[in-house]
């Protein structure tokens, strides 16, 4: 069973693609790395997955999805972040609402770093196939902001990143994966 986290390496053509979407391709591999990090060992395999060809129409999210589909049943969740890593604010979410009962549970594990919302729908071309058939899916949220300053331009490089903001991401996207991935069941469908 697999809890699968995510972002994307391919940049704008103008920019660097630091913050899109190098940020979300940095804190699905640093919740990695804590896990690791901490010794932990959860029941299910995390999967770190850095897409590729987003941009030109989700090719990289299409191929995974075609080599791995049949295994559908084994995907407990997918998480994907690709809109900057900014001041997080909490997840959107796409399944049933026993699923989101149990989302809401995790992010209240959240609360001492203020980031516990549950917001309907997960956005993500690269997990849509994913959600489209029934998968839970998430997708993280932040401060929006200063976003399309950046966004598919020469100023997407690293100084966009704020590794304080980053560090909540990664907080957020571990806890989360970490905690499904080490359910008793799957989120339920």
């Amino acid at each position: 069973q697999i809890v699968l986290v995510s972002g994307h390496l391919d940049s704008w053509d103008v920019g660097q693609g630091a913050m899109d979407d190098g940020g979300g391709a940095f804190i699905s591999w640093e919740a990695l790395s804590l896990i690791k990090d901490l010794g932990l060992r959860p029941k299910r395999t995390l999967r770190l997955v850095l897409w590729t060809a987003e941009e030109q129409g989700g090719i990289g999210a299409e191929q995974y999805y075609q080599l791995h589909k049949e295994n559908i049943s084994n995907f407990d969740i997918v998480m994907e972040s690709d809109e900057g890593t900014f001041k997080p604010s909490g997840l959107g979410f796409t399944g049933n609402a026993k699923a989101r009962d149990i989302m809401k549970e995790i992010m209240a594990l959240l609360q001492p770093i203020n980031v516990t919302d549950v917001y309907d729908n997960a956005d993500g071309t690269d997990i849509d196939y994913w959600m489209r058939d029934g998968v839970p899916g998430a997708s993280l949220r932040d401060d929006l902001s200063k976003y399309f300053w950046f966004h598919h331009s020469q100023g997407d490089t690293m100084t966009v990143q704020d590794p304080n903001q980053m560090n909540l991401c990664a907080a957020v996207w571990t806890v989360v994966s970490y905690v499904i991935a080490d359910m008793e069941e799957m989120l339920p469908r």
